[in-house]
């Protein structure tokens, strides 16, 4: 394997430029390329009930094709073991491209993604496009959409990226998603009405894969140690493959016994020992140039698996613009929560000087991941500097409010559906409802229907819930989401309309959480 230094560079213009394109191939239909090992899509094991759409079913390609047939935008990745230095760090791993994170994917909406995936890990692999309201068979979840791409075949995807904003890609296999597998991914709007002069891509990561031989799967493991049949959920089938056995190590990394010392700052489960800004430490900080006055639009992603950070830019007030893609009326902070898999897009007036952007993680021993703002000359701060702005109680996605050209119309619900959060980090039997994930669950819907989610976590953890193929309402005119935190004892209704037809995973986006039972699945009812 070889070791990569990256200093990322993921701006606008170089996104475009080196994302990976090829010459277009002649894919004359939006049907899914079954020439490969991954298969043709649809569920693996454990067939559904009979009455459900099919992930590839007419009702599937009948909405793609109301997405249009926009001009095709062709990109190759390939998924595999590497080395991989985290600035002073060097770590074995597995990334996308043998870089952290992984080549930006953009394009404008509307226009179609073909994207070739090949996989060289030792294990099978899918790829899931967070944010994306997209057909359904694409959604890269193995047994529900699709078939797992084997080790040594790859896939062909193909859809119409119709929904614009900041998102990123990963896989939903285990917890592949805890090593270096992601990449952000913008798909710009043809309407935005922002006005910016440079674009920063900033990506949070937790890392804990490969140093001192602990891997993501050896901490799902030791978390279920003792269960019956150990690690659950559709990353289980992955374990047969080969288990880090090196549980003494992996033990020292569990906060499974901590108690949190404010529960509503206690997010995470593992003590990730570095954090990471576009993939470098603190102590190599990436280092994004501009000059005094310059408007700077920053899309922020959290790739993390296990840890909500809180996120400020020494000496500036912040403009949050939009969340998970869709935008909110303009609100001014000077830092911000942000849970695991959210985005938030802001605008900041750029300052004379070095500033430090800082993500301080909730609840882990206030560990730190920095990256530098400079528009003028000086010495950087040093890197273990917390700027004053994070000692606000900044904001969340809950004290924001839906821009008016994305709130749902008034009307009620046809249908309600309660999701419990249960389980214990003592007893480490996380579900939905008392029930933990098995690949036959279904909760009903129908197309058309306005449908509500009442979330009650009934737990003393956070849990960072994410809906599939849709977004959903925040209550009383609140932003537009695909992910919301739910915080320890807390009840929340989010509403979203069923118009997207298929088999959508609803789950916890806490990888462990998730990959110990905490998940499950909408199914949309054929029509009698």
């Amino acid at each position: 394997m070889r070791t990569h230094s990256r200093r990322a560079v993921l701006g606008a213009g170089l996104a475009a430029a080196g994302s990976g394109l090829l010459a277009p191939r002649s894919l004359a239909s939006t049907a899914p390329d079954t020439r490969h090992g991954g298969g043709a899509p649809g569920p693996r094991d454990d067939r559904p009930p009979s009455g459900y759409v099919s992930p590839s079913g007419s009702e599937v390609a009948e909405v793609e094709g109301e997405r249009g047939a926009g001009p095709l935008r062709s990109f190759s990745l390939t998924a595999s073991e590497t080395r991989l230095d985290l600035g002073g760090v060097t770590v074995d791993t597995w990334a996308y491209g043998d870089r952290l994170p992984g080549r930006v994917i953009r394009v404008k909406a509307g226009e179609r993604i073909a994207l070739h995936l090949r996989n060289r890990l030792p294990q099978a692999t899918t790829i899931h496009w967070h944010g994306l309201q997209l057909r359904n068979d694409m959604d890269g979840v193995p047994g529900i959409t699709q078939r797992e791409v084997k080790s040594g075949h790859s896939f062909n995807y193909l859809f119409t990226a119709s929904t614009p904003g900041t998102h990123w890609l990963h896989p939903h296999v285990g917890v592949q998603v805890d090593r270096g597998l992601y990449a952000p991914l913008i798909v710009d709007d043809p309407e935005e009405t922002l006005s910016y002069d440079h674009e920063w891509i900033v990506v949070i990561d937790d890392w804990i894969d490969g140093v001192d031989g602990v891997t993501p799967d050896a901490i799902l493991a030791e978390l279920n140690k003792g269960k019956p049949g150990g690690a659950m959920g559709h990353g289980e089938l992955q374990m047969a493959h080969g288990v880090d056995r090196r549980s003494r190590a992996a033990a020292s990394r569990m906060l499974k016994g901590m108690a949190p010392m404010d529960e509503d700052d206690f997010s995470g489960t593992v003590e990730h020992p570095y954090h990471l800004i576009n993939g470098k430490t603190r102590d190599d900080r990436e280092t994004f140039r501009a000059k005094p006055g310059d408007r700077i639009r920053i899309r922020i992603i959290n790739a993390s698996g296990d840890t909500a950070y809180r996120v400020a830019l020494g000496d500036h007030q912040m403009t949050v613009t939009h969340t998970d893609g869709y935008p909110v009326a303009h609100h001014k902070t000077d830092s911000l929560l942000i849970g695991m898999a959210e985005r938030y897009d802001v605008l900041v007036t750029a300052k004379d000087g070095v500033f430090p952007l800082t993500a301080l993680s909730a609840g882990k021993n206030n560990q730190t991941a920095q990256a530098l703002l400079r528009t003028g000359s000086g010495e950087a701060p040093d890197p273990k500097i917390r700027p004053k702005e994070l000692r606000s109680e900044g904001i969340s996605a809950g004290d924001l409010k839906g821009d008016e050209s994305c709130l749902l119309d008034d009307r009620e619900p046809d249908r309600t559906i309660k999701m419990n959060l249960t389980g214990t980090m003592e007893k480490w039997n996380w579900a939905i409802n008392g029930k933990p994930y098995t690949p036959s669950q279904r909760y009903p819907v129908k197309e058309g229907e306005r449908v509500r989610i009442v979330f009650r976590n009934k737990t003393k953890m956070w849990h960072p819930m994410h809906l599939h193929g849709h977004t959903f309402a925040l209550p009383d005119g609140g932003p537009r989401k695909d992910t919301t935190i739910m915080l320890p004892g807390k009840k929340l209704a989010v509403d979203f309309d069923a118009d997207n037809p298929g088999l959508w995973m609803l789950h916890c986006h806490n990888i462990y959480h998730s990959e110990s039972g905490m998940m499950t699945v909408l199914g949309y009812r054929l029509p009698k």
